[in-house]
């Protein structure tokens, strides 16, 4: 059965092929329904339209506000805490464009934990896997940051180093990788099979990283759209956040998405304001750039900008990052991080 399920995915995988024009026209920006708060915003539309109507709504939760050209809950409409359904399918038409959203109950995590490259470490799975993946939700963690690759067939993949199995991610097609990883108890994801399981739940953010390709930053950007388009046509703008060590990655993304959660990886490339100026959400950078600049988090927060740490995995460093109050702490250790965090409470 499992056999059957897998292979199914893998033929899914080499089928799909996905263009940057089939990225969304409008975002919002919010994707979140907050809970028990009748009549709340939801998210505002970007760029902002001229006109706004409610096309199709089937739960009969939203309105809109045609002023403020944004999806609200009607006023004596709410969601409770232990409601089941949490994803909520609205299509607007705007400015002539019929725009399908995905809205989200909020039941994320907030615990700041990020999982790096999932959980694995603990359960004798590799990285970047389904399993590491699911293994971050089980835990609850905020966050599992991922990694992903361009195939020669253009299909994006999860690997952490340009080669895994023995083969070259960037030279192989998503075909080759399936075929020869499907005996294996871990075999290479597609992104999409990663986002459909990460549809299936609303606790842990998937954190994409794109990878810079070896073939250049023309391969690179091409990438980034590739991901960019996968999370749009899946509805799935409101799970995932973006990071990469390429700033033109994040630049591109920008472009292609106006409200996209994204931060930059390469500590002391780009002074703090820079970002600000690119509209860079924050900074991930390593615990090397907060040993060194005592004030970072502070200078970040105050500039408005999410802080990121990575890779913590000692339990004294994980307990004072946490305590000062760094927005996401990725680590290979989240089962320490979280009873750290359990003994604190």
């Amino acid at each position: 059965m499992m056999r059957n399920i897998i292979l199914m995915i893998g033929v899914l995988m080499c089928s799909l092929t996905i263009e940057a024009g089939e990225i969304s026209k409008y975002v919002l920006d919010n994707y979140l329904i907050a809970v028990e708060q009748p009549g709340i915003v939801i998210g505002r539309i970007y760029p902002k339209p001229s006109s706004i109507r409610l096309l199709c709504d089937t739960s009969s939760l939203f309105r809109i506000d045609t002023k403020e050209k944004s999806i609200c809950l009607k006023e004596n409409k709410a969601l409770v805490k232990k409601q089941a359904t949490y994803r909520y399918g609205v299509t607007l038409l705007i400015d002539g464009y019929e725009c399908r959203f995905e809205l989200l109950k909020d039941g994320f995590s907030k615990n700041r934990i990020v999982a790096h490259r999932g959980a694995w470490k603990q359960k004798g799975v590799l990285q970047n896997s389904l399993r590491s993946f699911q293994n971050a939700v089980e835990l609850g963690c905020q966050g599992s940051e991922l990694d992903v690759w361009l195939t020669t067939d253009n299909k994006v993949v999860l690997s952490h180093d340009p080669q895994l199995y023995g083969m070259e991610i960037e030279n192989s097609t998503s075909l080759q990788l399936f075929q020869q990883t499907i005996h294996e108890k871990d075999p290479i994801p597609s992104l999409q099979e990663i986002l459909l399981e990460a549809k299936m739940q609303n606790m842990t953010h998937p954190i994409i990283e794109i990878k810079d390709s070896q073939k250049g930053l023309e391969r690179t950007l091409q990438l980034a759209d590739s991901v960019v388009s996968i999370v749009h046509r899946m509805k799935m703008q409101g799970d995932v956040e973006y990071i990469s060590f390429n700033y033109e990655v994040l630049k591109r993304i920008r472009e292609l998405d106006s409200t996209a959660r994204i931060l930059y990886l390469w500590e002391g490339k780009k002074q703090l304001e820079d970002l600000i100026k690119d509209r860079i959400s924050g900074i991930d950078y390593s615990y090397y750039a907060y040993r060194q600049d005592k004030n970072l988090i502070g200078k970040a927060k105050m500039s408005g900008l999410l802080t990121n740490v990575w890779t913590v995995n000692n339990a004294e460093e994980l307990l004072l990052y946490y305590q000062q109050g760094v927005d996401y702490i990725t680590t290979d250790e989240p089962e320490l991080l979280l009873k750290i965090i359990n003994s604190l409470n």
